[in-house]
């Protein structure tokens, strides 16, 4: 079952789309659920009905001609009743799946946050998809029995161009 997540998260990451011009980024957007909120920039694009199990995505445009892939944050959020799993276990569990079943997979960084009485795992890795060589960042939170796995997806080239917005997308998320 959790091997299906990671995969599907990965396969969902990985989507790429037809060519788009840039714009500039003038004003931000919000997008809100029952249990969470994500602002993003206008020049992103939302998805709240994608595929694989995720509960949002937001699209980067395309930059040239030559760009085939859509950075992106999406959301995944995982069922653990039942299943006696702590933020601990949970990132146990993640870096063994990004060692085991992420092609190429690498782990980068991984360390313990705590930001505006929130606690979660930042976990940043490598891994290839295809023709992708990509860099995930990725927060890990548990509530009421649930993970939610919040990712900014890059080609690795791309990653250092998207880091700061990426996070400032990321940071954005709040729990209700």
């Amino acid at each position: 079952m959790k091997k299906l997540y990671l995969l599907a998260h990965i396969f969902c990451s990985i989507t790429a789309f037809a060519q788009t011009s840039p714009k500039t980024e003038k004003s931000w957007n919000t997008f809100s659920d029952n249990n969470y909120s994500i602002q993003y920039p206008d020049t992103w694009i939302l998805d709240r009905a994608p595929q694989m199990g995720m509960s949002f995505v937001v699209f980067s445009k395309l930059t040239d001609p030559q760009d085939q892939f859509k950075e992106n944050i999406n959301l995944l959020i995982q069922d653990l009743k039942g299943k006696n799993m702590d933020l601990n276990k949970y990132v146990e569990v993640s870096e063994e799946q990004i060692a085991t079943m992420v092609t190429n997979g690498k782990l980068i960084e991984s360390k313990r946050r705590n930001e505006k009485g929130s606690e979660f795992q930042k976990v940043i890795y490598t891994g290839d998809q295809g023709m992708y060589k990509l860099k995930f960042e990725q927060y890990y939170w548990i509530l009421n029995e649930k993970a939610y796995i919040l990712t900014l997806t890059c080609e690795q080239t791309q990653f250092e161009k998207y880091k700061l917005q990426g996070e400032k997308i990321m940071n954005s998320f709040k729990f209700k």
